[in-house]
């Protein structure tokens, strides 16, 4: 084998191994993006998301919420998008499909879905929006609200030590 020949073969083999390092990096940036947090009422996640919201990303967060729905005795899912800027949103139906998306997946499965973290102006996408549903959709301002919510719906309390 020549030089030349060997040195493409090595070439190769070093944009195949970038590639798989990327893909990796790739699914770290998205578990880290929408990780899922245990709340302090039983059977409920808190899943925060940060980060541009492109079509892909809105399908593995879906797909990680699905994924962890049916492998945990889960029965309430919390998502919060307080961490989503404006410039994050991308293109406004997209958006609107893909919480239609979401909402009708996790209902299929039984469990409850409570959007929080709303802005005023993430508001306004979602009105303009694909979101066909609006009354039905159960949202609250803040994660402390939503958890008060889901504390008297289940007639939970906080004690006092």
């Amino acid at each position: 084998m020549s030089v030349e020949t060997q040195e493409i073969v090595q070439l190769k083999e070093e944009v195949q191994e970038l590639k798989r390092k990327l893909e990796e990096t790739e699914r770290e940036i998205t578990d880290i993006s929408a990780p899922v947090i245990p709340s302090i009422v039983p059977e409920t996640i808190l899943i925060p998301i940060m980060g541009r919201l492109s079509q892909e990303r809105f399908e593995a967060i879906i797909t990680k919420i699905l994924d962890v729905s049916y492998n945990q005795d889960i029965n309430t899912i919390i998502v919060d998008f307080s961490g989503i800027r404006d410039k994050d949103m991308g293109d406004t139906d997209v958006f609107g499909m893909n919480i239609n998306n979401m909402a009708k997946a996790v209902q299929l499965m039984g469990i409850e879905i409570i959007f929080v973290g709303f802005t005023p102006s993430l508001t306004q996408i979602v009105i303009q929006s694909d979101v066909r549903e609006v009354g039905q959709i159960k949202s609250f301002l803040s994660f402390k609200t939503a958890l008060q919510y889901l504390m008297s719906e289940k007639s939970l309390s906080f004690q006092e030590k």
